[in-house]
């Protein structure tokens, strides 16, 4: 799913949305935050994504730094995936991101809001 195009740019703008681009993946950064999760909790907190798409992106993530696997040498097997340094590094601009959201979104009418199935914004 990488466009490693972008990846190999010259222009660092480029290469940053190479890596952190793709719709799905600052949705797992947020999700994750500062906390420690396993796969089956990102599938269930994210449930538009399939199973499929997000260990991809789990995998794009960790090879990209931003995100640590930790396995661990158990029956059944179990992995927990939190942010690196650099991962931990991305979340203020994500909560930029999210301000800057909130500020100019265009609000909803009622039947769309009643169509929607997302949870609720954490906009103020």
């Amino acid at each position: 799913m990488r466009d490693e195009r972008f990846c190999a740019s010259n222009c660092s703008f480029t290469r940053a949305i190479g890596t952190i681009g793709n719709k799905w993946k600052p949705i797992i950064i947020n999700v994750i935050g500062t906390r420690t999760v396993r796969f089956g909790q990102l599938a269930s907190i994210i449930p538009l994504i399939s199973r499929k798409v997000l260990a991809e992106q789990l995998k794009e993530l960790e090879e990209d730094g931003l995100l640590e696997r930790l396995a661990y040498k158990e029956l059944p097997p179990r992995v927990d995936y939190k942010l690196s340094e650099k991962g931990l590094a991305f979340l203020p601009i994500l909560e930029q991101i999210k301000e800057w959201n909130c500020k100019y979104e265009v609000a909803l009418t009622p039947k769309e809001t009643d169509r929607m199935t997302y949870p609720k914004r954490d906009c103020a």
